[in-house]
C-alpha cells in the first residue's frame, strides 16, 4: 500500500496520519475534511519489462 507523503492539494505532510485515520473510521467518526486513499498499483507494474523495448527503426 501506498501512502500519500503530502497533501495533494497544499503540500502539508499527511503520511502519518494514516494510523488515526483508520481509527476514526473505526470508531465511526464522520467529519470529513480529508481523503485519504490509495491504489494498489503494484500488480499492474510487475507485468511491465523494462528490458523488453520494441524496434522503433
Amino acid at each position: 500500500m501506498i501512502i500519500p507523503v503530502r497533501c495533494f492539494t497544499c503540500g502539508k505532510v499527511i503520511g502519518n496520519k494514516w494510523d488515526t485515520y483508520l481509527d476514526l473510521l473505526q470508531a465511526d467518526y464522520t467529519e470529513g475534511r480529508m481523503l485519504m486513499t490509495h491504489v494498489d498499483i503494484i500488480e499492474k507494474l510487475l507485468t511491465y519489462n523494462a528490458m523488453e523495448r520494441c524496434d522503433t527503426g
